[in-house]
């Protein structure tokens, strides 16, 4: 019979000690401020662990093999920074987001444009948008934050597709892409939220004309009911948006209610109001089971445990969505506040693992799961900032309320490189991008391996 040798044995011992033994849960107080801002910090320093923007050798900003998450990371930081004051990451934020803008200042930049999604260039483009809501100061050199938010939306407006369905924004911009042939809710939700926030910061009717336009596409498809209120993952070009696929997707709901949100406090119509109120009750429906106690869930994948890094994601997003619409729309603060605290108190119980306090993933559990992540912290990061409202809740500012980001409605007009019909993907750089993954997913090994087995 062949015995495990000793190293073989010791590791079985640690892994064994980590699963048995987990630290103690985050201490959260939802009551106390100062509890939540020092769960937050936990978090927020644990998620940055995974960041090497800042280091020799490295990109800012940059996550190779999964670009758009740089600005979900960033998102988390802009909202830590507002509502707990800790500048602690500032300097690498400011960096990180110009850095990736591109040449032409529209979040195109020259490394990834060849692949990404109108999704994925949207999510930066958020990004910056709350960088200029939250007064974030722009940087001394480069693109201020409120024109990279308008060079996304001038270059996603042009790629507006009424070849087919009448209209709408296809999920990924390239033609040889395999979501192409899709259009999809984050795309057009997404861009329906920047055009809304774009609209209410600088008065411009060129913003609300086409949030408008996005918001009446949107109900006309199979992707938005405003009688059920259900948001549709995708429909299909290819059978002119007569279907659709109904997989249901926290962030789907999020960023149309965000954008309605906006549209409400910009507007102070009814008819966003009620927009608000239907996507809000039917999000808590959904995403907040009464089964579980009420507790945030994404729900499509997280009982099968299936969930991607993608998905890990959306429950942190719409932590914060929700946030704000309870700001802008103070008639939902007393329905969203109490879904936050119980969801933040489920998280913080999950931040058990690996003595360390790292995050899990299906908070309704009350414990750690197992997972383990830069996502799952960037998430749980969220949903304890999102309780600062409780204590602090300054609305977003705008061009005439405080926010000094410098406008420029011209922004990314002069990038040719990102229209439906530019050039074909090369062989140099699928492989490039190949090469990318491999060494990403080699130091990732390395890293998981350092952590668990104590460096």
């Amino acid at each position: 019979m062949h015995f495990p040798g000793p190293w073989l044995l010791l590791k079985g011992l640690l892994l064994s000690i980590l699963v048995a033994s987990p630290s103690d849960a985050i201490d959260l107080d939802i009551s106390d401020e100062q509890s939540i801002k020092d769960a937050a910090s936990t978090t927020a320093y644990a998620m940055m662990t995974y960041y090497h923007g800042n280091e020799t050798g490295h990109i800012p900003g940059s996550f190779p093999s999964k670009w758009w998450e740089g600005s979900a990371l960033f998102l988390a930081l802009l909202q830590y920074w507002h509502f707990t004051g800790d500048t602690t990451y500032n300097d690498e934020l400011r960096v990180g987001l110009e850095w990736q803008s591109g040449d032409d200042g529209d979040y195109m930049p020259a490394n990834y444009s060849s692949y990404l999604g109108n999704d994925d260039q949207m999510f930066w483009g958020l990004a910056a948008m709350t960088a200029a809501e939250l007064q974030f100061a722009d940087a001394d050199h480069g693109f201020s934050w409120l024109s990279l938010a308008q060079g996304v939306f001038n270059t996603q407006i042009k790629r507006w597709d009424t070849t087919s369905c009448d209209g709408g924004m296809r999920w990924q911009i390239w033609p040889y892409q395999s979501g192409y042939t899709m259009k999809n809710s984050i795309a057009n939700g997404g861009l329906f939220q920047l055009s809304a926030r774009l609209a209410r910061y600088t008065g411009s009717d060129t913003y609300s004309k086409w949030a408008n336009k996005i918001w009446d596409w949107s109900l006309s498809s199979p992707l938005l009911n405003n009688s059920t209120w259900n948001v549709a993952d995708s429909t299909n070009c290819e059978n002119d948006c007569s279907t659709q696929g109904n997989a249901q997707w926290s962030y789907n709901y999020g960023t149309y209610m965000m954008g309605a949100a906006y549209m409400y406090d910009y507007t102070g119509s009814s008819e966003w109001l009620d927009a608000v109120n239907g996507l809000l009750n039917k999000t808590i429906e959904e995403f907040f089971p009464a089964s579980n106690g009420g507790i945030f869930e994404e729900v499509t994948c997280e009982p099968a445990e299936v969930c991607n890094n993608n998905e890990v994601l959306f429950k942190g997003l719409v932590s914060s969505w929700l946030s704000f619409t309870a700001i802008l729309v103070p008639s939902t603060f007393d329905i969203i506040l109490p879904k936050l605290q119980t969801s933040a108190k489920a998280a913080a119980l999950s931040c058990t693992g690996h003595n360390n306090n790292t995050c899990g993933v299906r908070w309704y559990q009350s414990q750690y799961d197992g997972w383990i992540g830069m996502e799952e912290e960037i998430s749980a990061t969220n949903i304890f900032v999102a309780n600062m409202i409780n204590f602090v809740s300054p609305a977003p500012v705008t061009s005439t309320t405080g926010g000094n980001s410098t406008s420029n409605p011209t922004a990314g007009e002069n990038d040719t490189s990102s229209h439906l019909e530019g050039s074909a993907i090369t062989t140099g750089d699928k492989a490039g991008a190949g090469i990318l993954t491999v060494v990403f997913v080699a130091g990732w090994v390395g890293l998981m391996s350092w952590t668990i087995l104590g460096g």
